[in-house]
């Protein structure tokens, strides 16, 4: 499949980290474009200019400790915004302590949270489970995403009827 107006953004202020975390999901970037922001003001602009230039953000992977606004505190602001609201979101830091956790659990209705360090394996994982409901919650056809997604879960959603269309 060519890329879909569906993005991956990650955003970290270690250059390092990011690198690492964008190669780890280098597999799904042919098809859900990933962009970077190495701050929370960084992360918002990207966002805001995504959105502006009718893109969606179907993932947000995100550092607890920015420069600026922490992640936590990011995340809860995209959730609250409606525009963001269905974009789902990791928390992915080694320093959020439990209640930074659970205000993130609450309040941005954080959908995974990771601790450094990961595994290549469960980013992916997590990436590939995260996207495959955000396409099936916001995308009329699911087939483009076969060979990227959980195809067992989309397949048995085209067989109920639920998300296929002639799009």
């Amino acid at each position: 499949m060519e890329s879909s107006d569906i993005y991956i953004i990650c955003i970290e202020d270690e250059a390092e980290v990011l690198d690492a975390v964008v190669r780890d999901l280098e597999k799904l970037e042919a098809t859900f474009p990933i962009d970077t922001a190495t701050s929370a003001e960084e992360g918002r602009d990207l966002v805001n200019k995504l959105l502006d230039d009718g893109k969606k953000i179907g993932l947000i992977v995100c550092d607890h400790i920015l420069p600026g606004d922490n992640g936590v505190e990011l995340l809860i602001e995209l959730h609250k915004d409606e525009k963001t609201m269905p974009a789902k979101k990791v928390l992915l830091t080694g320093q959020a302590g439990l209640d930074d956790t659970v205000k993130a659990l609450n309040e941005a209705k954080l959908h995974h949270y990771i601790a450094k360090p990961w595994s290549k394996e469960e980013l992916n994982e997590v990436a590939v489970n995260l996207l495959t409901d955000f396409v099936l919650e916001n995308e009329p056809n699911v087939l483009p995403f076969m060979n990227v997604l959980d195809a067992e879960r989309l397949s048995e959603a085209i067989r109920s009827g639920k998300t296929l269309s002639n799009e």
